[in-house]
């Protein structure tokens, strides 16, 4: 079983459904989940090493892009602090599903932002960035989950 923070980064909802549908699958097989729509980034440190420590620690980062390639405003602080952090963050694995649309050059920048920024702090990517392209006609949580159940054998 795995401890899995779902961080969300959403400037107008869209994403946070996404997340909410990852979020069945992890409980459809029993893992420990906590979803941080406003993500914290002390709150989810506390979360993430807090229970039982031979639990694999996983974070799935569902975020659009805001503007000219910005993170959204609820994810801000959270990338911040993360920039910043001494914390050893070797034992965390991730995730990251970004939401755009690939008619601007920005198409998921933030997501693909904060894939660098986990690596560059020795986290360990489990599989590449799931893009998810809007402009389409898709059903992103529907993909999402999908996504999450190929990944499943290695979280």
């Amino acid at each position: 079983m795995s401890s899995i923070q779902i961080i969300v980064g959403s400037m107008l909802g869209g994403t946070e459904y996404v997340a909410e549908a990852c979020e069945e699958v992890f409980q459809n097989h029993n893992h420990t989940i906590d979803l941080h729509l406003m993500p914290k980034f002390s709150t989810i440190i506390d979360q993430s090493f807090q229970d039982d420590p031979s639990e694999k620690v996983i974070w799935l980062v569902c975020t659009s892009t805001h503007g000219a390639g910005e993170y959204p405003d609820n994810l801000k602080a959270f990338a911040d602090d993360l920039l910043n952090t001494d914390q050893d963050l070797s034992t965390v694995n991730f995730l990251t599903i970004a939401v755009g649309d690939s008619s601007y050059d920005t198409f998921c920048k933030a997501g693909k932002d904060i894939t660098k920024l986990l690596i560059s702090k020795g986290c360990k990517e489990i599989n590449s960035i799931l893009t998810l392209d809007m402009s389409q006609e898709i059903d992103p949580e529907d993909l999402a989950q999908q996504w999450i159940e190929t990944n499943m054998d290695r979280i």
